[in-house]
Formats: structure tokens, sequence, C-alpha cells
């Protein structure tokens, strides 16, 4: 691809852009993006520093919310490759309790896990039949700026050769990831008064490799000390349905102990405690423990800026109360789509602007009240001594857990829901926005 230069009827120089939109990383918020974008007649180049298939770090579970969006996008879940499954299973002071998902109007009643080998893939390739232009191993260094107006106008890159290429569009959306070198070059960084977490896992030969509940252990010890801590995180054992089980724990930024813990190591001792006829042994291990960071709450905003808009990891939209993101990122990347839609209809470089920049405040609208909640309860289960009293007692409330797996999960009826459904919605609504 190229810029050319055409002559405008006022004489002056008008710049052929390479797209409508570039869309940087082709995980799922940059994909489901791209689709959305080529579905409307857009045209939309999708840069991946990598290619596909390829792995990344994450507990493959997805829950009833991911679900629908993978079903707007017209995905079935037929195949071998996805196993589904009921509810959740908490695990904790010796309680083993079972919740099914909750039967609402606005979502599906079962989620799934799919490892993120290839589920990706099946996104991005939903992306490609949409119309979208895909070039992997393509490796974005730096935002190309337009000295005049300070915006964005494309991006700096090295195709698959490792040559210098240059990309062109009026707009920009950065997917790429927690440490999203293109927003960190436009200025927007990461803000610090938000909850960081992270995640490592590995897979194990089991036969557990087929269970229909995700299962979450709430108590999460570190032996490694004079004295047993219980961290803020959990730890999960997701059956994969391929002989395997994606086993891994998350921890919170809200405890000191946070930048001194071992996680690979916590996971391995973790793991060494498990059932013995469950195969979470050295030897059955398929592949390393591998780690990732969840960015959460918000953590990097403005989510537009200056022709860049920000989904996904990128913009730090990671749930806080249960460390999920495909769902939020999905969900971001249809949002974000839609604003950038309406904003290509507009006539004006001033209206498109101004709708461009309702970005955040819908973002805001939709998970701001949320969102903040979420920062609450991180703190809150910071405190080892209220984890432990939480544990004990509110494991055994079934009814309580129910209204907590709504909350955590994010899963009520917007307007038809029941009781729990508008307490919920109440709480959202009244908390001042992320």
């Amino acid at each position: 691809m190229s810029e050319t230069a055409t002559s405008s009827p006022r004489g002056r120089e008008r710049t052929e852009y390479d797209a409508d939109v570039i869309v940087v990383g082709a995980g799922p918020s940059g994909s489901t993006t791209a689709y959305y974008l080529a579905q409307a007649g857009l045209d939309v180049l999708l840069l991946e520093k990598t290619a596909f298939p390829r792995e990344k770090v994450c507990g493959d579970g997805l829950t009833p919310r991911a679900v629908k969006q993978l079903t707007a996008m017209g995905i079935t879940f037929e195949d071998e490759g996805w196993i589904k499954n009921h509810g959740l299973r908490i695990v904790g002071a010796g309680v083993r309790l079972e919740l099914p998902w909750p039967d609402l109007a606005a979502y599906p009643g079962f989620g799934l896990v799919r490892t993120r080998l290839d589920f990706d893939q099946i996104l991005v390739d939903r992306a490609v039949s949409a119309g979208a232009k895909l070039l992997e191993r393509t490796n974005v260094t730096g935002p190309l700026m337009d000295e005049r107006s300070n915006r964005i106008v494309g991006v700096h890159a090295k195709d698959a050769d490792r040559e210098p290429v240059t990309f062109r569009a009026p707009l920009v959306v950065a997917a790429d990831g927690n440490s999203s070198r293109l927003s960190v070059a436009m200025g927007i960084r990461k803000r610090d008064d938000r909850p960081m977490g992270v995640a490592v896992r590995t897979y194990f030969e089991s036969p557990r490799h087929k269970d229909d509940y995700l299962e979450s252990w709430l108590e999460l010890w570190d032996r490694s000390g004079d004295k047993d801590v219980l961290l803020p995180g959990y730890g999960w054992v997701f059956g994969v349905g391929d002989g395997t089980s994606n086993v891994g724990l998350g921890i919170l930024n809200s405890t000191a102990s946070f930048q001194d813990v071992d996680y690979r190591k916590l996971l391995r001792r973790w793991t060494e405690s498990m059932p013995e006829e469950w195969g979470f042994t050295e030897d059955n291990q398929k592949g390393a423990i591998r780690g990732a960071a969840l960015p959460m709450g918000f953590n990097r905003v403005p989510h537009y800026s200056r022709g860049l808009m920000l989904v996904g990891d990128a913009g730090g939209m990671v749930n806080p109360f249960n460390g999920e993101g495909i769902a939020y990122a999905m969900e971001a990347g249809n949002i974000a789509a839609d604003v950038i839609v309406q904003a290509h209809g507009r006539p004006t470089q001033q209206t498109r602007e101004r709708t461009l920049l309702s970005y955040p405040d819908v973002l805001a609208d939709t998970y701001g009240g949320y969102y903040t909640l979420g920062r609450y309860f991180v703190k809150v289960i910071g405190q080892p001594e209220f984890m432990k009293y939480a544990t004990k007692y509110g494991l055994r409330q079934r009814t309580l857990m129910k209204f907590a797996l709504k909350m955590l999960a994010n899963l009520t009826d917007p307007t038809q829901g029941d009781a729990m459904d508008r307490v919920i919605n109440g709480l959202t609504r009244i908390a001042p926005a992320a």
C-alpha cells in the first residue's frame, strides 16, 4: 500500500488513505472492532505482529457475556473445539458449591471453554470474511502524526520482511494489549489508582478435561514464608475437552505482598496439593507456566484522543470483580465500531470529531459505575481477615452466593430481572463512573 496525492477542487493536495480505519492488534477486541467496521462497509486494515494460530495467556473460560458476543458475530459452537459449561463451581473453606449460570433473557444460559491458540483465529477469520484486510507479522512501531493538527493519521511499522512501512488512515484503533505501545507513544499512560492483576497458567493432561463447570478456588495460600498468607485472588481449573485442563491463578495488586510473590512457584505449590488422581503433576504438564498482566477498571484513559481509540486491554477493560477480559474486549469493539461508523457518516470534520469524542462517555455509561464497585471490591478482598471471614461464612449461604455470581460475572437482566438484578443494577447506576 502507498499513499498518493491528488488535486482537490481548491487546488490543494489531498491525501489518499490506505484505509478508513487502521486497527492495531488482532486479539478479541481488535478482531471484533474490525468485523463490525467491515460489516458496515468501511475499509479496514487489521495489523497483527504475530501470525495465526498463536498462543495467548488466558484461562480460556468464557462466561455467558462472551457467548453472547460470539453469537452476535455468527459463530456457532458445534465443532469439537468448544466445550460448554453450565455454571461456576466454587471451592473454599471446606465447601464445594455449584452455581448454574443465571437464567436470563439478556444472556445465554451456558458458558464455553476454548483455547486461545485458535479462539483468536476464529474471530480474525470472521473479520476477514466480513471484508477486513489482515496483515500478519506486521509490527507497529509508532504513530504517524500530522504536525499541523497533532493528530495520529496512521502508523509506522515493520512488515513480515522486517522492512519499514507506513500505513495511513484518518482513525486508528489501539487494540495492542496491556503494554499498548501506541497509546504510550501518544501520551496516554496507565493510571496507578486502578487495580492490576497477574494471571499465570499452564495445561495438564487430566481426567477432569471434560468438566462441565468452571471451577474457582477462593482460598489461595502462600505458605513460602514464616506464616501462611491468604492472597487476594483465586485459582481455577477449566476443562478444555482435549485431554487437558487449564489450571492457573490470578492475583490482585491490592496486597503488600503482590510484588514479592513468585507466581509460578505459587502455582506449582498449589497444584502439588491437589488430589493425585487429577494428574496435576510435572510429568503431565503440557507447556510452560506462562503469565500475563490483567489491566482492570479503565486503567488507561482517555479512551479516545486525537484520532486514536482504545479497546480491550489497551484501555484497561478487564472486569475487576473476576478478571474476565474477553467479553469486555468484544463488547468494547462493538461499541467502538458503532461510534466510528456513525462518525464516518457525518458531513464535516467537526461533527465527526464530536461523535468520536462520545466514545469515552458511552463506555463510562456502560461500565463506569460497575467498574467503580469493582475497585471497592478489590480493596476489600485485599484484607486477609475479610477474605477468611467471607470464605468461611459466605460460601455456606447459597442465596448470597447466587447474588455474588451475578455481581461478579456482571450477569443481570437490565429491565425484567429479579430482585437481585434490580439491586445490582441500582448499585451500578448510583456508583460514580470509573
